[in-house]
C-alpha cells in the first residue's frame, strides 16, 4: 500500500496477490488431476465400511471383508482379479432379521451393504463368478 503524505489517495498493488492466487489455483488444479489420473491409489483402501476389519473371508475368486462398529456390520466383496465386470454379490443377514444384498455385475466390489445387528450373530455371504462363500453365524 503505497500513501503519499499529501493527503492523496491510498493505492494497493494487486500484482502479488494475483500471482499468488493463480499460483494456488495451478496447485489446486494440478492436484485434482492427478487424483483423476492414478484410479490405482483409490483401490489402496476400498473399503466404504465404517469400523475396524473383523473377518477375512477369502474364496477360490475374491475375499469377502466384513466390518464392525457401534452395533453395525458392513460387507464388500472384492474379487482377485478387479476390472473385468462380472457377477459379484455380497449379503449380512442379522439373525431374526431378512438379508441385506447387494447383487449385479460389478468390475470392482459389491457392496458395501450395512445392518445394524446390535448384539445379534449375523451370516455373511459373497460370490464373484463362480465362487463363492457363506458363513454360519458369527460374531455372536
Amino acid at each position: 500500500m503505497a500513501v503519499d503524505g499529501s493527503g492523496g489517495d491510498a493505492t494497493v498493488d494487486m500484482g502479488p496477490i494475483r500471482r499468488r492466487l493463480a499460483l494456488g489455483m495451478a496447485v489446486l488444479t494440478a492436484s485434482g488431476l492427478l487424483a483423476l489420473a492414478a484410479p490405482g491409489s483409490a483401490q489402496a483402501a476400498p473399503s466404504n465400511c465404517a469400523g475396524r476389519k473383523v473377518r477375512t473371508l477369502p474364496f477360490s475368486t475374491g475375499t469377502v471383508q466384513v466390518y464392525k462398529r457401534n452395533g453395525y456390520v458392513c460387507a464388500i466383496t472384492l474379487p482377485d482379479n478387479p476390472g473385468t465386470r462380472r457377477h459379484m454379490m455380497v449379503s449380512v443377514q442379522a439373525r431374526g432379521n431378512r438379508p441385506v444384498k447387494d447383487e449385479g455385475m460389478y468390475a470392482h466390489r459389491a457392496g458395501p451393504v450395512t445392518v445394524h445387528a446390535g448384539h445379534r450373530c449375523v451370516r455373511v455371504k459373497g460370490a464373484v463368478g463362480s465362487g463363492s462363500v457363506s458363513t454360519g453365524w458369527i460374531l455372536c
